[in-house]
């Protein structure tokens, strides 16, 4: 799915016993909050890269989480046009996948490059929290991957 103009990229829902999902501020716009995620390598697999963008955004491994499912189908969005005047693509191509602690008590560590806090929400506040060009994906897929 990726192009020229859009990068191929994942998402990780990460959920606990009460339905809440795991959110991260982001670093570059404070109030702002939204799941890890990140692009896929040359050669990897998306569920590969799932595994590592989670790893690497909040310390969390399979030791912690275990994966229970994946959205089917690609989501595309576009940048704000404040991003691609800066030469970046038009947007990204993602995959989605959901994961599930194995224990309530599980401790996050922002990677404090993309994000700089963590805490458990309500899907619906997060819908209302994540950054604007990226609204769209995240009601088309968070209440389809936790139904």
């Amino acid at each position: 799915m990726a192009s020229s103009n859009f990068r191929a990229g994942v998402v990780a829902a990460v959920t606990n016993s009460r339905g809440q999902l795991l959110a991260f501020e982001r670093s570059d716009i404070r109030g702002s909050w939204q799941l890890p995620q990140g692009g896929i390598d040359v050669g990897e697999s998306p569920v590969d890269a799932a595994w590592r963008e989670l790893g690497e955004e909040t310390g969390l491994g399979p030791d912690d989480v275990e994966l229970v499912d994946e959205h089917p189908e690609w989501v595309v969005y576009e940048f704000p046009d404040r991003i691609r005047s800066e030469g970046k693509r038009l947007g990204q191509a993602q995959r989605w996948f959901l994961f599930r602690v194995r224990d309530d008590d599980v401790v996050a560590t922002p990677d404090e490059v993309e994000f700089v806090a963590w805490m458990w929400v309500d899907p619906t506040w997060l819908l209302d929290q994540v950054v604007e060009f990226r609204s769209a994906a995240y009601h088309a897929v968070i209440p389809r991957l936790l139904s």
